[in-house]
């Protein structure tokens, strides 16, 4: 057994795109091009606005914030709610308070499959 850490002490500060959080790597795989992070926000925290580089979903482990994408409208997410984006889909998250979150990136992600959407019980 190994023991790991992905917090954002062992993370990386990032600030393109005039961001503002840190960025803990977990996992990436070489044969389906998957990456595995997670993504601390402190109060005030930001990813800035760009393009997604693949499909990914960004899974809220604690806290709140907002996400805006391409229609420019901004949607609260909460802890135990995910955001689907596709390739190429413009997004920004921010957060009042603080949040913590597991990003899932790669090629042909399939959510919908397993998960319910939100509303929906």
């Amino acid at each position: 057994m190994q023991l790991f850490r992905f917090d954002k002490e062992v993370g990386s500060h990032v600030t393109q795109y005039n961001s503002d959080f840190w960025f803990s790597r977990i996992l990436r795989t070489n044969h389906t091009k998957l990456q595995i992070s997670c993504m601390t926000l402190e109060a005030g925290g930001l990813i800035g606005g760009h393009l997604a580089k693949v499909d990914q979903l960004l899974l809220i482990l604690e806290g709140e914030g907002s996400v805006t994408g391409e229609n420019n409208k901004m949607e609260s997410v909460k802890r135990g709610e995910a955001v689907f984006l596709k390739t190429g889909e413009w997004h920004e998250t921010r957060s009042e308070n603080g949040l913590i979150a597991i990003a899932i990136e790669g090629e042909e992600l399939d959510q919908a499959t397993f998960m319910k959407a939100k509303g929906e019980k």
